[in-house]
């Protein structure tokens, strides 16, 4: 039986409903796992010297362990390799390492034992999700040391995270709570648990499910700054992405198009005379665009990994098992420097869009709000916008560039994936809250253009908007604003509602 006819396909866009099915399915159908054990154990019955099943790792794979010792030597993998440090993994990238880790054994190329496996999924089921220290992991043999704290709750050892998710508790105490009894690890167990690329695939395909959402609400932002300022509609001629017909850009363009559709300001302002807008406005398509492309580039990469085998060594169904490299992180490392990249650039063209709102062009008044002096309107949301916008520069120092050797110099190429899987994620958070400041910016401006009407998707977007939070008309607590807009952004609701109406 073939891969194909044993696994459906995980997806960046359906990653959390796919990984839930995926491990419903093995509950019911362990049979891959079954087979590639099967192929294990038969190895082990010849006596043959297999990498990590049978031998010490790392710089002591030439040392051959004693059959009644290989339990031990799994288990004392978990314990050695359990030394990470830092912050923990949030909760839902733990629980995502986990489910992933479970898809990519239940693949039948790994050779874990049956029991050992269906204690992964029982944590699943019940909810159960390991506390795992964030740092540790140099992206090359596998994440292995987060790892090795992900599989710790398998054997009674190591934590979890309370119920509540308000901290760690002992491992042996939710197992408890579940009815659950620790497992004994059997030959090869321990390896197949901790090599792989978990910890760095988890961050990377979260942040990219939450990037797929997130460059459409760009380009609403986009099209509502443009409408606010009075900005020209003709860069976004179809006539000119067709002459550059980079994907990203054309379909960003088209998205403006759409967005802009009905709109009374641009029809008030026709003859203006204004010759060309700011790069910020002008150029949406070429650099939203640019992003658009380079964040596709790393879906494809995070979902061949998302349906990989990872571990070392592999089972084959010939009989034959094979020591190689698929650990290595480096695939990854480098779309996770390039996702970031990519990410901070849309929240730099945000930044710069908030900044010409509070200029005062075009009748608007400075700082979008009338009496000023005594209120300092809006002018501090940006400096906010341009502390994480000049954050993300740092965090976005391509971490793919270093490599230190480990292992006594066995492994001597990593790839710091795992540095760039957790910058990643600051750099998520940090450009959303910037196109927060934009939404709310841009929604206080155009409240000025009225009575005229804006385009049919931002006259949607506007009224979302509105429904959270209030047009001022004097300083007030615009922090909590910001985070209504934060909210609004990542419930997904409000792009959803405007791509349906636009």
């Amino acid at each position: 039986m073939g891969q194909s006819e044993t696994h459906a396909t995980v997806s960046v866009d359906t990653l959390f409903s796919d990984l839930d099915q995926r491990c419903q399915a093995l509950r019911d159908n362990p049979e891959p796992v079954i087979r590639s054990r099967a192929v294990v154990e038969a190895a082990l019955e010849r006596d043959e010297a297999i990498y990590g099943v049978n031998t010490g790792f790392g710089a002591l794979a030439s040392r051959r362990i004693d059959a009644d010792q290989l339990g031990q030597l799994q288990r004392n993998l978990l314990l050695s390799h359990a030394c990470g440090t830092g912050e923990p993994v949030p909760v839902e990238i733990s629980r995502l390492m986990l489910k992933l880790k479970i898809h990519a054994l239940g693949l039948g190329q790994s050779g874990i034992s049956l029991p050992v496996f269906e204690q992964l999924l029982a944590l699943a089921e019940h909810d159960i999700v390991p506390f795992i220290p964030s740092r540790g992991s140099v992206g090359a043999s596998g994440d292995l040391a987060p790892l090795a704290h992900m599989s710790l709750p398998l054997i009674g050892h190591g934590q979890c995270w309370k119920p509540d998710f308000s901290g760690p508790e002992p491992a042996a105490e939710a197992l408890k709570r579940h009815g659950l009894e620790p497992v004994e690890l059997a030959a090869k167990d321990g390896l197949a648990l901790i090599n792989g690329t978990q910890l760095m695939l988890a961050y990377g395909a979260f942040v990219l499910n939450r990037a797929l959402h997130l460059v459409e609400a760009a380009d609403i932002l986009g099209a509502m700054s443009l409408e606010a300022l009075q900005g020209s509609a003709r860069p976004f001629d179809a006539r000119v992405h067709a002459v550059r017909p980079h994907p990203g850009q054309v379909r960003v363009a088209k998205n403006i198009r759409r967005l802009l559709s009905d709109s009374e300001i641009l029809e008030s302002h026709r003859g203006c005379g204004k010759v060309q807008d700011p790069y910020c406005l002008r150029c949406i398509p070429q650099v939203h665009g640019a992003s658009r492309d380079a964040l596709s580039h790393c879906v494809a990469v995070f979902e061949r990994e998302l349906n990989a085998v990872t571990d070392n060594p592999l089972v084959f169904d010939n009989g034959d098992i094979v020591s190689g490299g698929n650990f290595h992180g480096q695939p990854l490392a480098l779309a996770l420097d390039y996702a970031a990249i990519a990410l901070a650039e849309l929240a730099s063209m945000s930044e710069r869009r908030t900044y010409l709102l509070l200029e005062g062009h075009d009748g608007l008044p400075k700082l979008l709000m009338k009496d000023t002096g005594i209120n300092s309107g809006f002018m501090i949301p940006q400096y906010t916008a341009a502390a994480l916008v000049s954050e993300n520069k740092v965090l976005c120092h391509p971490a793919s560039v270093d490599s230190i050797p480990t292992s006594l110099g066995q492994e001597d190429h990593v790839s710091m994936g795992s540095i760039g899987a957790l910058k990643l994620l600051p750099v998520l958070h940090n450009v959303e809250h910037v196109l927060a400041v934009e939404m709310l910016t841009a929604s206080q401006a155009l409240d000025f253009r009225a009575p005229l009407k804006p385009g049919r998707g931002v006259r949607l977007a506007h009224q979302a908007v509105r429904r959270e939070v209030r047009h001022a008309d004097e300083d007030y607590e615009v922090g909590a604003d910001i985070d209504a807009c934060t909210r609004l952004l990542k419930s997904r609701d409000w792009v959803d509602e405007v791509s349906k109406g636009a």
